[in-house]
């Protein structure tokens, strides 16, 4: 803990100090609880999102066997060369006055293709891996988001921490010592004008006599 001026106005300054933190504290805690909240929020879309996926990919599991068939195509002819990403759109967000992306949609590049050269499961398997892309892309940009609302979480809760565990008490304990400081110099010099009076007295009266 730092030194500390014993003096009224250290006490003014102190006091002041420790209303402006106890102003500000409540803000932060309760931007700390929106953030964990939204962070939760966030984690249980992501585990919706993953569980849609995993349905779309059991589902392709009645024509798996035949999408093995995939690996006799000629390399320019396999299905991860017809679906490819083109753009990932996303948009600017804000929350708890933090920036974060928000998923708007996903476009593919457009690859023509002979039906001629694919077995009947082709069309229904590109839609579906269609499907499962946009999911990692809309997963991604909410994990993307959870690590931007958990930095600002983590920082947050440092400053909380500080207000509540050192600034705050050591404010306190700043005023406590002043008051005792300036009560004992109060004290002090009631203590002296009383000598004094008695001096003043006793001598008042040995002039008497």
């Amino acid at each position: 803990m730092a030194a500390v001026k014993l003096t009224k106005n250290e006490q003014k300054k102190q006091k002041d100090q420790l209303k402006q933190f106890q102003r500000y504290l409540p803000t932060l805690q309760l931007k700390k609880q929106q953030l964990q909240m939204v962070i939760r929020q966030i984690e249980q879309e992501v585990k919706n999102l993953q569980h849609e996926q995993k349905k779309i990919v059991d589902g392709l599991q009645s024509w798996v066997a035949v999408f093995h068939e995939n690996t006799a195509f000629e390399d320019e002819s396999r299905l991860d060369h017809i679906v490819i990403v083109d753009k990932v759109l996303k948009a600017k967000g804000n929350i708890a006055g933090v920036a974060i992306p928000v998923f708007k949609s996903l476009t593919f590049k457009t690859i023509d293709y002979s039906l001629d050269s694919y077995p009947l499961w082709v069309d229904r398997g590109i839609e579906s891996l269609k499907q499962i892309a946009r999911y990692d892309a809309m997963i991604a940009t909410l994990e993307k988001q959870i690590e931007l609302l958990g930095r600002e979480l983590r920082v947050t809760s440092q400053r909380v921490n500080l207000f509540e565990k050192v600034k705050i008490p050591e404010t306190k304990e700043n005023i406590r010592k002043i008051q005792i400081y300036l009560g004992d110099q109060q004290t002090a010099a009631v203590v002296r004008g009383k000598i004094a009076k008695k001096k003043l007295v006793k001598k008042a009266g040995e002039g008497v006599a």
